[in-house]
């Protein structure tokens, strides 16, 4: 009878099946190995120390703007959406070196091969390699580039130029518009694509003002020859163009050339104050990410999309955390843009990583503003006080950095517009620094950014090293090159101690850096290792094309 019964309930099922048309299938649906587009999206200088300054200040800051979000960041969304993992960045190979630049590193994560420093789309060898965008373009897709630095910054750059240096950003803007591969580019850095006597010609600032470009885009010149690339882009090359945020949202067609700076655009803390009164004129990372998915996304054919928030690392190079804070939520909002556009699709590939980690940045335990000590009402604390040894930060420290109100280099423009520092006073550091930062220095501990001494690296012809005199940095002073911008790491140095912040270098780190990765989990799986940024390449290459 057990027999029977199992017999009849088998063939009970079948007959079930069939009547609510359910076939009965033993083939598995093959998962996809292909998708349609992809999306790239890259926070120049975001090493797991910023991703952890943000999510700190998201999940803990009391203040945080993320409390009427469930205080989750997009980067966390996709964190639980897709896969995590690790990426190392260094020039690849048995001939390469410990750490890269941002040229080297988006040229490997461009071209999936080994690259040398400050190089643009080349190998290691000098050699032209064809990149991942250019890869799309000739495949029939859709391809756009969005940076918020400039859009022949060395990120950027790395996917659809070829120069030997970073450096030949007249060249790569002739290639940007010239080559045909790029579709859509929103950014700054229209100072590279203006005729040299932009200043004084009135009559190419009249070409400039009958475009409907504000004066500040074009008030000067990077280039040596008469080429405006601007009208050539529009009248040779099919460009629409757009210079500031109401001309981006009315544009249309399927190719737009937007500059809306003459040189980096408007700095995190900077968009934070201009969103706040409404009194935004520069799109944000977030309106240029929108724009492009809604130009490329037509393309039947699918798209490749760069997007980059690239002043992440030009915070952490002056060692200015709470810049730092304002570009991270920035790109967050550029990358929260593109999980509420992608959440429900299957067809698009998004990759969330970093060319490399700037600054060395950590939160940490001091000796300095020891705490109180406590009385606590635990069990285990058998009547004695609690009071720990060192400083190991309040939560409240997070709201402070945010609320930062001018980065270091607006406080160097305080001190002098023309930074000119060598007779420059403590007082009047102090006086700017506390003009724009919630923790407060004196004279006497704002004195050190003024020191300065003889530059013992001093290389003729070089471009940050050729001065006599360099700002005094007393430990690691080999990690920090950048001329007068060094004041800006003195600045950090100086209000480290308050913040519980401290920083290696004014340059970049080796640290891996994280790779957020969401799609098809056949396809995402993959991403969930520690790999090369030349790895990192090739399998995005073999997802798209």
């Amino acid at each position: 009878m057990i027999k029977n019964s199992v017999l009849m309930l088998a063939i009970s099922s079948v007959f079930l099946s069939a009547c609510n048309n359910y076939p009965v299938s033993t083939v598995n649906t093959p998962e996809p190995t292909k998708v349609k587009n992809l999306i790239l999206m890259i926070g120049d200088g975001m090493g797991p120390q910023q991703v952890g300054l943000l999510e700190e200040y998201a999940q803990r800051a009391p203040l945080s703007i993320y409390n009427d979000k469930g205080n989750k960041t997009a980067l966390s969304k996709f964190a639980d959406a897709g896969q995590v993992g690790l990426s190392l960045s260094a020039p690849y190979g048995n001939n390469g070196s410990l750490v890269v630049d941002s040229a080297c590193s988006a040229t490997q994560l461009a071209t999936g091969v080994a690259s040398g420093s400050e190089m643009i789309g080349l190998d290691s060898q000098g050699n032209v390699v064809e990149t991942i965008l250019e890869k799309a373009k000739a495949q029939g897709k859709a391809t756009g580039l969005v940076s918020d630095t400039r859009i022949t910054h060395a990120t950027p750059a790395a996917f659809a130029a070829h120069q030997p240096h970073r450096s030949y950003e007249a060249k790569i803007a002739e290639q940007l518009i010239e080559s045909g591969s790029v579709d859509v580019m929103l950014s700054g850095g229209a100072r590279v694509f203006l005729p040299a006597d932009i200043k004084t010609n009135q009559a190419s600032r009249k070409e400039m003002a009958d475009l409907g470009v504000p004066d500040n885009i074009y008030k000067k010149s990077k280039r040596k020859d008469q080429r405006n690339l601007l009208l050539e882009a529009k009248e040779q090359y099919g460009y629409n163009l757009a210079f500031d945020k109401e001309q981006l949202t009315a544009a249309e067609g399927t190719k737009l050339l937007g500059l809306f700076a003459n040189s980096g655009m408007a700095d995190g803390i900077a968009y934070t104050a201009c969103k706040q009164d409404n009194s935004c004129t520069e799109p944000s990372l977030r309106d240029m990410t929108m724009k492009a998915l809604d130009i490329l996304s037509k393309d039947e054919d699918g798209f490749f999309l760069m997007i980059e928030g690239g002043q992440i690392d030009w915070a952490g190079h002056v060692n200015d955390a709470g810049w730092m804070l304002h570009e991270l939520i920035k790109f967050d909002e550029a990358v929260a843009a593109v999980y509420d556009w992608v959440k429900d699709r299957n067809d698009t590939l998004v990759i969330v990583t970093a060319d490399h980690e700037t600054g060395s940045f950590g939160f940490s335990y001091s000796r300095n503003d020891l705490p109180e000590a406590q009385h606590l009402t635990g069990n285990g604390m058998q009547g004695k006080e609690y009071k720990p040894n060192f400083n190991f930060g309040a939560l409240s420290q997070l709201d402070k950095l945010y609320a930062q109100s001018g980065t270091f280099y607006t406080m160097m423009n305080k001190v002098n517009a023309d930074w000119n520092f060598k007779n420059s006073t403590g007082q009047q550091w102090a006086d700017a620094i506390n003009s724009y930062s919630v923790f407060k220095v004196t004279p006497e501990q704002a004195t050190p950014v003024t020191l300065r001494e003889e530059n013992e690296y001093h290389v003729a012809g070089h471009k940050y090293l050729s001065a006599k005199e360099f700002p005094k940095v007393n430990d690691f002073k080999e990690f920090y090159v950048y001329g007068d911008e060094l004041h800006a790491n003195l600045i950090g140095r100086v209000l480290g101690a308050a913040q519980n912040v401290v920083w290696g270098t004014g340059t970049h780190t080796a640290a891996p850096v994280p790779v957020y990765a969401f799609g098809p989990e056949s396809i995402t799986r993959q991403f969930s290792t520690m790999q090369h940024h030349v790895e990192l390449s090739q399998k995005m290459a073999d997802a798209l094309l």
